[in-house]
């Protein structure tokens, strides 16, 4: 058995989080698949006894370990592995700040738009989008001038902020019906960058359930 195991499935940019950075630190780990679409398994009393009472993913299962939310999942694994850690007080509190800001306001806009786009039955109304896609475009000019400054989050090495903020950029733009990286200069070259790190790989290639049994 894998020392790790991750319930994910490949549309989820959460869950791309936790997988990417598994993947990038060499652990060894296999995927749970979770038939979120048409099986509605995370809506389960199952899931929600047994996997995770909060009905979301990922959850990373290490040993007697049960971790959700793929902030706790990175720390874990970036003090675990010694990889992609911030390092010093000013520096974890740093990363902090922006993996909320990204689960607040980056991809915590992004993943329900996407989601609304794409998979929402019926989908997003248009009032709702447009104010999304207000609030979207606001917050990654705010990364993007943010990555104008180093090549990465907080500075000249990668970290857990950079891991948690990709978690939707690299997903394809026609399931956005936008092109970030042709908006946002300074994303797409840092975006260039992490792909570029050993371990890297696409979502749909990370994780099962691509396409989607809608």
């Amino acid at each position: 058995m894998a020392e790790y195991q991750l319930y994910c499935f490949a549309q989820s940019g959460n869950a791309y989080r936790a997988a990417l950075m598994l993947n990038l630190i060499g652990a060894d780990w296999r995927p749970i698949y979770v038939d979120f679409f048409k099986g509605g398994e995370t809506r389960t009393p199952k899931y929600r006894t047994e996997v995770n009472e909060m009905g979301e993913v990922p959850v990373l299962v290490h040993g007697s370990k049960k971790l959700s939310q793929s902030g706790v999942i990175l720390t874990y694994l970036a003090e675990r592995s010694g990889r992609f850690k911030p390092e010093g007080e000013d520096e974890r509190l740093e990363a902090l700040r922006w993996i909320i800001f990204d689960n607040q306001k980056v991809n915590g806009f992004l993943g329900p738009y996407r989601f609304l786009k794409n998979f929402a039955r019926p989908p997003g109304d248009p009032a709702v989008m447009a104010f999304f896609k207000g609030r979207i475009d606001g917050n990654l000019a705010i990364l993007d001038k943010r990555l104008a400054k180093a090549p990465f989050m907080l500075g000249d090495r990668p970290t857990i902020a950079d891991i948690s903020l990709v978690a939707y950029l690299y997903y394809p733009a026609e399931e956005f019906g936008f092109d970030i990286t042709a908006a946002h200069r300074n994303i797409a070259v840092w975006l260039d960058r992490i792909k570029a790190l050993p371990g890297w790989a696409h979502p749909y290639d990370l994780m099962p359930g691509y396409p989607p049994q809608l």
